[in-house]
């Protein structure tokens, strides 16, 4: 009797964990296939709208400069509008004086204590000088509100992709996301000052920061199409000025203070009746992180945005705007970071078990094994890791078809070892939030990383 219990307890908790890993494959397989059939189709005219690009900033002066000059080239239709975010540094300054050179440049300046409260804040600070600035009788349907990072660099002609008769020139579609690329997946030393091992362990996170949003993310945002789920994010989201407005008259102002103030607008615009769509026919390039501090700061942010928002679940349950399909997918994805607490404790509980019980009963645990458990814990281990290893060649394909197919497995072997970052800025997350931490907290620019310390982050 005793000698059956650990293999009865190894039994269950591989069963268990085994269904886990092969329910998501499936999940997987609805992604993968809508990003392969893909095809770019023909642009719109960016000229048949009115485009306003804002760029919420706070203390930037190392990029900003560069930044105007690439958006008045890649983005001649539109305005920029800055939000100096009350800066210590030099960066109201540098936008100041581009406002006199160029009439299309205008700077939003903020100061304490009304600043520095979030992005989202800043924002709304752009759209109210927007809305002050358009002359009365201004067709607002046709007037299209860009939202880029500091270090955004948007492909050239991305305004008529977006323009195109299935995105804006849909009445239906309120908001519009672009693929997100890093622009320095090909920098050969990121870390200047790091020795031959830095920098293949900086490469190597700067690739993986590409393949989850050019892959992974890609996918998730073309299955989203069908359940009208498309998330907005921080870089590259366009959204026309009606529906701001509408939801400027439902909560007040458009974005809120949550921490992912992105993923949270988008979640209105479905709630208000608005669809969001996401074209991969164009991209906005940006900065990957390639030091681990920086990066877990980031993505501690994020999943502390994802999980404040977790209160939206029953406002989507009783949404009659938003399909079956979608409040399911919403639901799921609002749950992942919780699920991924409860993913890191339970996916290790097999092999600790395995090695409690071999320790304890050596000959049970060694019947079980031999009377084909050792199958189970096999394809356990198998699908746990194949399912994002996989990722490593599709992402040669869709995005790097020069890449070798081994140099792009191996890329597929590194992504499951870069998904563990995920479990522990949830647990980061979760510490934040019980200590009474929800500000936002900035994430240096690799030049500040590279230029020496700077004030503690939040």
């Amino acid at each position: 009797m005793t000698s059956s219990e650990p293999s009865g307890l190894l039994g269950l908790l591989s069963d268990l964990s085994l269904v886990l890993s092969l329910l998501f494959p499936l999940y997987l397989l609805t992604l993968v296939l809508p990003l392969l059939v893909r095809r770019t189709r023909r642009p719109g005219k960016a000229a048949d709208y009115e485009w306003h690009l804002f760029v919420p900033c706070r203390d930037e002066e190392a990029v900003i400069g560069d930044t105007l000059h690439y958006l008045r080239r890649s983005c001649p239709e539109a305005h920029i509008w800055v939000i100096d975010d009350d800066s210590e540094d030099r960066t109201g300054d540098i936008v100041r004086w581009a406002a006199i050179q160029d009439p299309a440049i205008h700077l939003v300046q903020r100061r304490r204590p009304n600043a520095r409260l979030g992005k989202g804040e800043a924002l709304n600070a752009a759209y109210d000088a927007l809305c002050a600035a358009l002359p009365p009788g201004t067709d607002r349907t046709r007037v299209v509100v860009g939202v880029f990072d500091a270090d955004g660099r948007p492909a050239p002609g991305c305004l008529d992709h977006i323009a195109a008769r299935r995105f804006l020139g849909r009445a239906d579609i309120g908001g519009v996301q672009i693929e997100v690329r890093m622009m320095n997946r090909d920098d050969a030393r990121p870390a200047p000052d790091g020795g031959a091992v830095r920098n293949l362990y900086s490469r190597l996170l700067i690739r993986m920061q590409d393949l989850e949003f050019r892959a992974p993310v890609a996918a998730l945002q073309h299955a989203r199409k069908t359940s009208r789920t498309v998330c907005l994010g921080g870089n590259g989201q366009f959204v026309r000025l009606a529906a701001l407005d509408d939801l400027d008259a439902e909560r007040g102002r458009p974005w809120t203070g949550r921490l992912l103030e992105d993923f949270e607008l988008g979640i209105h615009l479905m709630l208000v009746g608005w669809i969001n769509s996401f074209c991969a026919d164009t991209y906005v390039e940006q900065e990957a992180l390639f030091d681990t501090k920086r990066f877990l700061t980031q993505r501690t942010r994020w999943a502390q945005g994802v999980m404040q928002c977790l209160g939206y679940i029953p406002a989507i349950w009783r949404s009659n705007r938003i399909p079956n399909t979608g409040f399911l997918e919403l639901t799921f994805f609002l749950c992942q970071p919780w699920l991924q607490l409860l993913g890191a404790l339970l996916y290790p509980l097999p092999m600790i078990a395995l090695v409690l019980s071999w320790q304890r009963h050596p000959e049970a645990a060694l019947d079980y094994l031999s009377d084909g458990g050792w199958r189970g814990l096999l394809l356990y281990a198998v699908m746990a890791v194949g399912q994002f290893v996989i990722w490593g060649p599709i992402y040669r394909r869709k995005c790097e078809p020069g890449t070798g197919f081994w140099r792009a497995l191996g890329w597929g072997l590194v992504y499951p070892a870069y998904l563990l970052f995920l479990y522990v800025v949830s647990w980061r997350a979760v510490g934040r939030m019980l200590s009474g931490r929800n500000g936002w907290a900035k994430t240096r620019r690799n030049a500040e990383a590279a230029a020496g310390p700077v004030a503690k982050e939040a």
